[in-house]
Formats: structure tokens, sequence, C-alpha cells
């Protein structure tokens, strides 16, 4: 056995010279590999300027130096890459979902909590985006929460100040309950809400947010960073 059976590391062979080498990289893959970060896990083409230490979740189809090596880590060690087995129940953090990942077996999902032996499986996930306020008596936010999903609840932040002719606050929730996030939010720069379900609630199809005015209507233009706190379920295969 030239390499140890889950990481790939170099084994040093008997009398083996410049033994150096062997162990340096060894020590240079376990370096990237604990407390996994993976820059990417849906880039399939290597970046062009990768420097000592990246780590990226090879998908299906890669291109260039990636080929072939879809489902492994691609390591970039010692100026070139290196590519690693990944394991079942692997666990990352995937910088440009801004989120924790595990592997199930085929690829790399995001916010996966518990995983059955036939793929069954709880994703907890945040959902977050940048809502500009259109003028009105009411702004939706269009299917911002996922259908078959448990929400727990939703939080925000005014990013910029919320105007309007008589306004005097908003609330925050979806068309069967005007109120369901909050009620008398705050309209200006730095406020913020915590809107939670007293009982997790779920939504079979997708639903729109709303912010409703109260005491006016708003004016085009704040903008508010919103947040759906929620879960999802995978089936299990056949």
């Amino acid at each position: 056995m030239t390499d140890t059976p889950r990481f790939a590391l170099p084994l040093l062979e008997a009398s083996q010279a410049q033994k150096h080498v062997t162990v340096n990289e060894a020590l240079a893959r376990l370096d990237g590999l604990m407390q996994l970060t993976l820059i990417s896990v849906t880039e399939t083409t290597p970046p062009l300027t990768p420097q000592e230490g990246d780590a990226y979740g090879v998908p299906s189809a890669p291109v260039n130096d990636w080929s072939g090596q879809g489902g492994k880590i691609a390591l970039y060690v010692n100026g070139g890459w290196v590519f690693v087995p990944v394991t079942l129940g692997m666990r990352a953090y995937v910088t440009d979902q801004n989120g924790w990942a595990g592997f199930d077996g085929s690829g790399w999902v995001l916010g996966l909590i518990t995983l059955s032996a036939h793929g069954a499986g709880m994703v907890q996930k945040v959902i977050e985006l940048d809502h500009t306020i259109t003028a009105g008596a009411t702004s939706v936010v269009s299917s911002a929460i996922p259908g078959q999903s448990v929400v727990y609840g939703v939080t925000g932040r005014v990013l910029s100040g919320i105007t309007g002719t008589g306004l005097t606050g908003f609330s925050l929730g979806v068309a069967s309950s005007s109120n369901r996030y909050g009620s008398g939010l705050s309209l200006t720069q730095g406020s913020w809400l915590r809107g939670l379900t007293g009982t997790p609630l779920t939504y079979y199809s997708s639903e729109n947010l709303i912010l409703t005015a109260e005491g006016g209507d708003f004016n085009a233009g704040g903008v508010i960073r919103l947040a759906i706190h929620c879960a999802q379920f995978a089936l299990p295969s056949e």
C-alpha cells in the first residue's frame, strides 16, 4: 500500500530516499483537509491563480486540470492539484454559499443535518435576500419562502431607511396573515426584526413574503435584508 485508504496520504516506503518529500506532501494534504473549507462545490473549471491550500469540491463533468476527477476534493498543494476521495458523511464549510454542507454519497448538500442509509435527510437552510421596497400599500417579495419547507421564523434588518407618506411602520407576513412575522416594525436604517412562529409552520408551495405599510403607503427605494430560517426533507432513494 502506497497511500492511506481514506485520504490518499502518501506513505513512506522501506529504505526510501528523500523521505521528507513524502512526509511534507502528507502534512500539506492534512493541513488542507482538517477543519475542511471548500471554496466552491459547483465550479467545474479550476481557477487560473489558485493559492496554496485552496480546496474545492469537484462536481460532475469538470474540465481542464480537474477532468475525470468529479466527486473528489481538489486540493492545491506544492504548486499543483492533488485529488482526495470523499467519504459519506464528510462535512465542510462552503465559502461561496456561506454555509456548512455534508456529503451524501453523490454530492455536497448545504445544510445537511441527518442522513439515512438510503439518502433521506433533513436539511436546515437560511435563505437570505435583499429586497428593495416598491411604492404602494404593500411590497411583495415573490416566492421568498420555498415550497415543501417548514419555517421556524424570519429575521431581517433595514439596510436603508424605509419612507412613505404618513408611514408609521410596517408589518411582515404572507397572504393569509399579514403580520405573521411582525407588526409595528421600525422603518429606520439599522433596525431589526425577529419574527418567530410559535409552532414551526409548513408551506407546501412557495409563498410570497409581504411587507404591509402601516399608517400610509411606501415610497420606493428603502432596502431590507430578510432571512428565512427553514427545514426541508430529502426523499429516500429507490
